[in-house]
């Protein structure tokens, strides 16, 4: 429009893209937000790959861990690593799924929590819910169950970060 000035404007489709005016010409810088991380922590290597190929598929990053032990070292290595939402078996040697889950509200973290379980005892089930995880899946579990559980527990994750 004559007269009008020009300003920078945001426009979204499938990811930012931020215009800037220079001097004689517009030029576009793509801006794109950051990837849900999902941590993944099962002894069943096939587990792992399984669910981080899926994870991958829906456009967010995955870190497989082998043990919960595992997991925890890496926390106490760098603080830093904090995944969107947390993938736990519950029957681990050593730092089962329910321990682990106890140790991370022990130090005040937030993320969600799904756990994933051959074997669906009713007590563990009880504990682990009530101690807020979002929600407990019983191997073999569908795609759909797991994308539809990922996005209730990153909704929720948001939700807790923005209090």
């Amino acid at each position: 429009f004559p007269g009008r000035t020009t300003h920078p404007t945001i426009s979204y489709n499938h990811a930012p893209t931020i215009w800037m005016p220079a001097k004689s010409t517009q030029r576009s810088i793509l801006v794109k937000p950051p990837r849900p991380l999902i941590a993944i922590v099962d002894d069943d290597e096939s587990v792992c790959r399984a669910l981080r190929r899926l994870v991958r598929a829906l456009a967010m990053d995955a870190e497989t861990f082998s043990s919960g032990q595992q997991f925890l070292d890496l926390l106490d290595a760098m603080p830093t690593f904090q995944p969107d939402c947390l993938i736990l078996d519950v029957q681990m040697p050593g730092v089962n799924g329910l321990d682990l889950q106890q140790r991370l509200r022990m130090n005040a973290s937030s993320v969600p929590v799904i756990f994933i379980t051959a074997h669906d005892e009713l007590g563990v089930r009880e504990k682990a819910l009530s101690s807020g995880a979002v929600a407990f899946l019983r191997k073999p579990f569908n795609d759909e169950l797991l994308i539809k559980t990922l996005n209730e527990a990153l909704k929720r994750g948001m939700m807790g970060a923005t209090k």
